[in-house]
């Protein structure tokens, strides 16, 4: 039998807080000496088609507990996405239609299977229950929990304090979410730091409901995006995810900070503590170049995506464009009517997200034309064909006619 002290301080690993780790300890106990299989819920709503390295921190906790004893349910949370989560929020979400909820759900699940094992993961969708709870179940469910304890929660307390609107609805969605792990029974949530009060209903609706059990709650930090300051997400850019090319995938992880580098290692990595200890120190003491560290994190994130082989063509890739100074093998073609303005030619050729930012981009000499760094911001490109370029990683081969 496997330590269990060993199989805890991994579940521990990188974890922000755990509500009742006695149940967790009990529940792997129990798997090692009695075969009993126990449950581990996590729910996204589907109001973004792609997963992030982001959403793989929990996934890949997830993933461990499935190795010791964890039946993953995976909940797709399409009757509470119609509603939106209010987490964070400054103003109510909009609504979802049915149409992209489930579009966006059958991405989800093609995801979650390069991280999670199929074998042991049911794909559920709180529409199921939800549905049948019905006009007097609902009003049932409000009754559960007062407006007072509702309103301490962060997020609300802060938007009346600044006079913002929130919907009677809004209310409604940590009430569902508590509901979930009653309808599943699950022994185990899991989520961000972020959710904690949505997570901790879940445990006072199991009590409420008298479910006979009351589940344990794992939340794991929010991991730093690529600029190594806020939150990895879409809407911010700084993001890597899980469907990205290889290429993509590898280089932008090289351009993470040395120091993000170890958060990842923790976070993301399927080294063990004793090996990231080890790799510190060899890089602190000298014995290992940092960027050959970052380099096999790189490595290991995008041959868990892409496979080895995606993973070792990356790698060369990279060397090529970026050690030997060539050019990248896959370059996007554009035609554009001369003359072309060089910061119309960036944002069209998908380089610069504006004019504005394309104009930032030359002033922070980022922008290369046939790999010559240029600043004049007036530029025009007369008829020919040019590779712009912008940063490390972007590239466009652009024909002016």
């Amino acid at each position: 039998m496997q330590d269990i002290a060993e199989i805890l301080q991994e579940i521990k690993r990188g974890v922000a807080e755990i509500i009742d780790f006695e149940r967790v300890e009990n529940l792997i106990k129990n798997y090692y000496e009695k075969g009993e299989n126990f449950y581990v819920k996590a729910g996204f709503d589907p109001t973004a088609p792609d997963l992030h390295l982001g959403h793989t921190v929990v996934l890949s906790k997830m993933a461990l507990l499935q190795k010791h004893g964890a039946i993953v349910q995976f909940l797709i949370g399409d009757f509470t996405a119609q509603i939106g989560d209010p987490t964070g929020k400054s103003v109510t979400r909009k609504k979802l239609d049915q149409e992209t909820v489930l579009k966006n759900a059958k991405t989800y699940e093609e995801q979650v299977f390069k991280i999670l094992d199929p074998k042991k993961t049911v794909i559920m969708f709180n529409s199921k229950w939800s549905n049948e709870l019905g006009a007097a179940g609902i009003i049932e469910l409000t009754s559960t929990f007062s407006v007072a304890r509702m309103l301490e929660r962060d997020d609300f307390e802060k938007r009346i304090k600044a006079g913002s609107p929130i919907s009677i609805c809004e209310f409604m969605y940590p009430l569902l979410q508590g509901y979930d792990s009653v309808a599943m029974k699950c022994d185990i949530e899991m989520g961000g730091t972020d959710q904690k009060f949505n997570l901790l209903m879940g445990r006072t609706l199991q009590r409420t409901y008298n479910v006979g059990k009351e589940q344990a709650v794992i939340m794991m930090p929010l991991l730093e995006g690529l600029d190594g300051v806020n939150k990895m997400s879409k809407s911010l850019g700084n993001y890597i995810g899980v469907t990205e090319n290889a290429n993509d995938m590898f280089a932008k992880t090289l351009s993470i900070s040395d120091e993000l580098m170890w958060r990842w290692y923790e976070l993301l990595s399927t080294k063990s503590l004793g090996e990231i200890e080890n790799l510190m120190n060899d890089v602190k003491n000298g014995k290992y170049h940092p960027k050959k560290a970052k380099e096999d994190l790189a490595y290991e994130i995008t041959a868990r995506y892409h496979g080895e082989e995606a993973a070792k063509a990356a790698m060369a890739e990279f060397n090529s464009v970026h050690s030997q100074n060539q050019l990248p093998t896959d370059i996007k073609e554009f035609s554009l009517k001369a003359p072309v303005w060089i910061v119309e030619a960036l944002s069209q050729c998908e380089l610069s997200e504006s004019n504005s930012q394309a104009r930032r981009d030359i002033k922070a000499n980022a922008v290369s034309i046939n790999q010559e760094k240029i600043s004049d911001e007036q530029l025009k490109l007369e008829a020919g064909e040019y590779i712009l370029q912008v940063g490390k990683r972007k590239f466009a081969k652009v024909k002016v006619e």
